[in-house]
């Protein structure tokens, strides 16, 4: 499941603390963020608001469902994103992120809720031309152990300025422990904006995603 989650050029991200082309999971400094990944297997929606340049706070849902359409989960949740570490390079950019969360889980397998923890981490590394990108996460309940784990990588077409559109290809490969025995491939068509992003693609088993993100 990057969200764990990344949209201008990288001298316009440090300046703004977090407006990368690799959509970072939290805006700048008193900022909200909302962010959306829809599938027919996985959907997930979260906003936060940054009460730090470096933390951020907010409500996340999660629906998963298993390949043969039979297991289902919907997760409710507070979630917590860390800056942990961050590199200024003269072109490029590196960060190391925590995502966590504390809710409940709902399956249509097992009666009532269960708490889940959801901790994990993204590394990430960009220029204004190229993005690579991992991110593991555990999803822990009573009985339960989705662990989630994703790369990505992709490239813009053409440079543009702050305030211009940029079309950019990414490719995401993702697999989720429990619900899933198959690797998801995904190449994207992702438009940046300085404060948005949009992607759409079509995965290796021919299921249409879109993904969104927004900072107020």
């Amino acid at each position: 499941m990057r969200r764990l989650w990344t949209s201008a050029a990288i001298a316009c991200a440090a300046a703004l603390c977090s407006l990368p082309a690799a959509a970072g999971p939290m805006g700048f400094k008193d900022s909200w963020m909302a962010m959306g990944d829809f599938g027919p297997n996985w959907r997930e929606f979260f906003a936060n608001y940054a009460i730090t340049a470096r933390d951020a706070v907010g409500p996340s849902a999660t629906y998963m469902r298993s390949d043969d359409k039979l297991r289902t989960r919907e997760i409710a949740e507070l979630s917590y994103t860390r800056l942990l570490k961050r590199w200024n390079l003269p072109e490029a950019q590196a960060n190391v992120w925590f995502l966590g969360g504390l809710g409940a889980v709902r399956g249509n397998d097992f009666a009532g809720t269960r708490t889940i923890a959801t901790p994990g981490l993204q590394v990430d590394y960009e220029t204004t031309r190229i993005y690579v990108s991992a991110a593991a996460r555990l999803y822990r309940a009573e009985g339960l152990k989705h662990d989630y784990g994703s790369v990505r990588a992709g490239f813009s077409f053409y440079e543009a300025d702050y305030d211009e559109v940029q079309p950019w290809l990414i490719v995401e490969a993702r697999r989720m422990k429990g619900l899933s025995e198959r690797t998801e491939i995904t190449p994207m068509l992702r438009l940046i904006q300085n404060r948005y992003f949009v992607e759409l693609g079509v995965n290796n088993m021919s299921q249409v995603r879109a993904n969104f993100m927004y900072i107020f």
